[in-house]
């Protein structure tokens, strides 16, 4: 081996030790950054959206939602303090799943959404009312929009067993669309009921056989449907 051949794999050597030492620090640097980013999130949270404590909180394990890929929900065990008045039980894993996704990659709403209020009517349908932020700093996009919408809807079915569908308002108002593509008009179902099986027949019974036609030719009644805009009545409502 030459000379000049072991100077250059000893200078190579040294560029690889420095490249590496200096990889570390710039990892290191993006963990603080990000961490650090966080930690404003959260600061800034609690000034617009200070955690909401009730004298019923007993701390439980609640499922909240966030994302595990670009169309994917995955529940998270988190330990939270929650009331055992519903609405203020709704608005507490609301706040946490805005505030507290565990990386940036698993939000599913922007970081600067309040959440402005939450009703639930007496028919069990739950209103939450964001700030403009949820239609504006959202990226537009089916998929994005969908995981937004799935990640509220699924975190309240998940924790607040008495609501049955959820309607979401924008600053107080209806929209037509979150950021261009998701329906907003109408409703999302949540923790439907599960239907009552019904009875076994007695053995040797008839009243499936052609000899009983009144039977077998009685028409199903039509479930009616509920009106389209939410009552202004309230259950549990903050004012």
């Amino acid at each position: 081996m030459t000379r000049n051949l072991k100077i250059f794999l000893g200078v190579l050597i040294v560029a690889v030790v420095i490249g590496l030492i200096g990889f570390d620090e710039l990892r290191g640097r993006i963990e603080r950054l990000a961490q650090s980013q966080k930690t404003e999130e959260q600061a800034r949270s609690e000034v617009l959206a200070p955690p909401i404590s009730t004298p019923t909180d007993v701390m439980v394990t609640a499922k909240i939602f966030w994302a595990a890929g670009p169309e994917k929900l995955v529940p998270i065990d988190v330990q939270l303090p929650l009331s055992a008045d519903q609405v203020q039980r709704a608005k507490q894993v609301l706040r946490e799943m805005i505030a507290n996704a565990p990386t940036p990659e698993q939000r599913t709403i922007p970081a600067d959404v309040l959440l402005l209020d939450f009703y639930i009517l007496p028919d069990g349908t739950g209103v939450a009312d964001f700030s403009d932020a949820l239609a504006s700093e959202i990226p537009s996009g089916i998929l994005s929009e969908q995981l937004a919408v799935d990640s509220i809807a699924r975190t309240l079915e998940n924790n607040v067993p008495v609501l049955r569908r959820l309607k979401i308002l924008i600053h107080g108002q209806e929209v037509d669309t979150l950021a261009g593509h998701v329906d907003l008009t109408g409703f999302f179902d949540l923790n439907p009921p599960v239907p009552p099986q019904s009875a076994p027949s007695p053995t040797g019974a008839d009243s499936a056989s052609p000899q009983n036609p009144s039977l077998n030719s009685t028409p199903n009644a039509a479930t009616p449907k509920s009106s389209g805009a939410p009552s202004a009545t309230t259950q549990g409502a903050n004012p």
